[in-house]
């Protein structure tokens, strides 16, 4: 995210709200949603570790690059193995940008805290509605996918938690 100011601070939201009825389409679309979540996550908590002097939320940024990296690395192979096609990480990248929040009157910190207050209510709803999609055996896939939301859903919650921990502690002004 080279060359951003202040002034024009980008927070890539993890899933956009107007994404949200094309959610559980198919496979491949929780697919794509949820990596490109993560990337933003990533990403976002990247720049937070380079823009914030808060320890609270470095802290809470490193624990979003390391888990979502995790996920997306178990996300990416489950679709390999299941010969479902993901977008490659320039363009998963390119997708989170594209999700941008500008930063006005408030702080960094509580822009992050804020988005990340949001990104992670939406996430959730996208493995929710994954978490509880009647499989079809015939969709190569379909039965992990399953199983891959179901299981990432506790973390996800943790984080929600965490991140009105953080919310609380950084109100916007």
């Amino acid at each position: 995210m080279d060359g951003f100011t202040l002034r024009n601070l980008a927070l890539a939201v993890a899933l956009s709200a107007g994404m949200g009825s094309a959610f559980a389409a198919t496979d491949n679309d929780f697919v794509d949603n949820a990596a490109a979540g993560g990337i933003a996550e990533i990403e976002t908590s990247r720049l937070a570790l380079e823009k914030s002097s808060s320890a609270d939320i470095k802290a809470f940024a490193n624990m979003m690059i390391t888990d979502h990296s995790k996920a997306n690395d178990e996300l990416a192979a489950l679709a390999q193995k299941n010969d479902i096609e993901v977008p490659d990480t320039t363009t998963l990248v390119k997708q989170a940008k594209e999700k941008i929040l500008e930063v006005r009157d408030e702080s960094f910190d509580a822009a992050y805290a804020n988005n990340q207050v949001k990104a992670h209510e939406e996430t959730i709803e996208l493995f929710k509605k994954q978490a509880n999609t009647v499989t079809d055996d015939k969709v190569k896939g379909a039965t992990e996918l399953k199983a891959f939301a179901q299981k990432m859903l506790p973390a996800l919650e943790k984080h929600l938690a965490e991140a009105k921990k953080l919310q609380a502690a950084h109100p916007s002004k």
